[in-house]
């Protein structure tokens, strides 16, 4: 069989990002993000001893060259990452305007963004007059809560005892082009929260704010939880991206996670969620040994980014790249002679860093079925090609293959 699985760890960036200098965290610039590498290093010391212990430990992905491309990427030499690479192996460069989900999973699919991104301005109140009257009327409340910059966690804790008394949604921003509302799925209804984000989405879309979200939570003041009902209503890409190319080359296209959210739903031929990335996992060695022949499988799993890297959590990161790098090894065991596995990420957020915000840097291309070698610097681009060109598809894109060359 001839089939592709193109997985992206969210957020499990590599460093040395040429233009970090451009993007900030608590006003600083994110020079020296580096979120694989630092992570190594705070295992190395001792520093992330919660739930776990000693150096990290991911042998199945950096025995495709892992340690190899943090070094490629960033110069650093990542403590306990020096396997001899068995994979092909890489970093990725993005030129897109923004260190957030839809630019990075846009470009790995081939469509660079060709707009700038709106942010909203870090004062409070965050949101003009217009956009709150819209939400009021969209909502039928008579205000917000929060109007503000803030990470959802904590402004949930904050503010979901007066949201239960209001009956006013939350909505707050982030240094990313996005809206997002949280709302408690019982008291406020599951429902109308989706109801709520889906008929204002057209609204930002239009402002080119990239996605509204849903943050459904649940539980009491003291114990509020989010739950996995999630829901992310982007804006569509500008041109068809690598799932389109496939779909009109007659293949199947599966979507495991958010995948069918950051492309609104564009491309897919099957959606595949789950409550946690331990359930998104799932399918995707459910579809190693599922998946049709010459399909493609986009695997975007979120919790590195949403549990680990914005809480600043060290410790957290290391037992999800180790848990799931244990995974990944059963995973490519099942994997058949013509079948490729592309590891990488969509951007960094560095749990070592200041601020709470992803980290610009570059990301780690890692090839499973397609011989061994590096493949050096290459674009974002240069995966959806990369993908497609195995698949044998009409449409490549900008980018170029690195499948194609000379390699040991």
């Amino acid at each position: 069989m001839t089939r592709a699985f193109l997985i992206v760890l969210d957020s499990v960036g590599c460093g040395g990002a040429p233009d970090a200098e451009q993007f900030f965290n608590a006003g600083a610039p994110d020079t020296g993000a580096n979120t694989l590498g630092h992570i190594a290093q705070a295992c190395a010391e001792g520093r992330a001893e919660d739930g776990r212990s000693g150096p990290l430990q991911v042998p199945t992905l950096d025995a495709l060259g892992l340690g190899r491309a943090v070094a490629l990427a960033s110069g650093l030499d990542a403590p306990g990452l020096g396997a001899a690479p068995q994979g092909r192996w890489g970093a990725a460069t993005e030129v897109s305007r923004g260190k957030d989900t839809p630019s990075g999973h846009w470009e790995l699919a081939g469509v660079p963004v060709p707009w700038d991104w709106t942010y909203f301005p870090k004062t409070e109140p965050a949101f003009d007059d217009e956009l709150v009257a819209k939400v009021c009327e969209l909502a039928g409340t008579e205000g917000i809560l929060g109007n503000c910059h803030a990470s959802g966690i904590p402004i949930m804790q904050r503010l979901g005892e007066e949201h239960l008394r209001t009956g006013w949604p939350i909505c707050y921003t982030s240094a990313d082009s996005v809206f997002q509302i949280a709302a408690h799925e019982e008291a406020f209804g599951l429902e109308r929260l989706l109801r709520l984000c889906e008929d204002l989405a057209p609204f930002l879309h239009a402002r080119k704010v990239g996605r509204v979200i849903a943050r459904p939570f649940i539980g009491t003041p003291g114990a509020f939880k989010r739950t996995g009902d999630r829901r992310d209503y982007a804006i569509a890409p500008p041109e068809p991206a690598l799932m389109d190319w496939a779909q009109a080359d007659g293949r199947v296209v599966h979507a495991v996670g958010k995948i069918g959210d950051i492309f609104s739903h564009r491309g897919v031929s099957h959606l595949h969620k789950g409550k946690s990335d331990a359930d998104l996992v799932d399918h995707m060695l459910r579809l190693a040994d599922e998946a049709e022949d010459g399909s493609l499988t986009f695997v975007n799993l979120v919790e590195f980014d949403s549990l680990y890297g914005h809480p600043r959590d060290v410790s957290g990161y290391a037992r999800a790249l180790e848990s799931f790098d244990a995974q990944a090894a059963a995973f490519l065991d099942k994997l058949g002679p013509g079948d490729i596995a592309l590891f990488t990420a969509d951007h960094g957020n560095d749990p070592t860093w200041r601020g709470t915000d992803h980290t610009r840097e570059r990301v780690p291309v890692l090839v499973h079925g397609a011989g061994a070698g590096e493949i050096g610097l290459c674009a974002f681009t240069d995966i959806a090609a990369s993908v497609a060109t195995h698949l044998g598809l009409s449409e490549t894109g900008p980018g170029q293959s690195f499948l194609q060359g000379s390699f040991p």
